[in-house]
C-alpha cells in the first residue's frame, strides 16, 4: 500500500488542477484531505451542480469530474493509460503522482470547465 505522505502529494497537484478554476467556480470545501467545486448556478433542483473534487480515500486518491458525466464525448480523447484509471463514470484513482497523466488530466479539466459554460452551468 501506498504511504500516506505519497497520498499527500497526489492530492496536492490534483488539487492543484482544480484550484485554477475558483474564481469560476464555488468551493464547497477546501481540507487537506478533500477539496470540492460546485458550479455557481443553481440547477432545476434549486441546488448547484458538482463540478469536481479531489478527495483521499483509504487506497487512492480520488478525481471526481462530473462534466464527464454530463457530456461523455468529453472523454473521447482520452489515453488508455488514463482511462485505465477510471472507476465508474466520473472518477480518476491515482496512488501516485503521473506527471504526464496528470497533464492529461488538466487538459480535461479545462475542457470540462469550457464544457459547463457552454451548457450555461458556469
Amino acid at each position: 500500500m501506498a504511504k500516506a505522505n505519497e497520498f499527500e502529494d497526489v492530492f496536492r497537484e490534483l488539487h492543484s488542477i482544480l484550484k485554477k478554476y475558483e474564481k469560476k467556480l464555488t468551493v464547497v470545501q477546501d481540507k487537506t484531505d478533500n477539496y470540492y467545486l460546485n458550479a455557481p448556478k443553481l440547477v432545476d433542483n434549486k441546488k448547484p451542480m458538482f463540478f469536481g473534487a479531489a478527495t483521499i480515500k483509504k487506497n487512492s486518491v480520488s478525481y471526481h469530474l462530473m462534466p464527464v458525466y454530463v457530456n461523455s464525448e468529453l472523454l473521447d480523447s482520452i489515453s488508455p493509460e488514463l482511462k485505465k484509471c477510471m472507476q465508474g463514470k466520473s472518477c480518476f484513482n491515482f496512488k501516485k503522482v503521473d506527471k504526464r497523466l496528470f497533464k492529461e488530466l488538466a487538459r480535461l479539466t479545462k475542457a470540462c470547465v469550457m464544457d459547463y459554460k457552454k451548457l450555461g452551468y458556469i
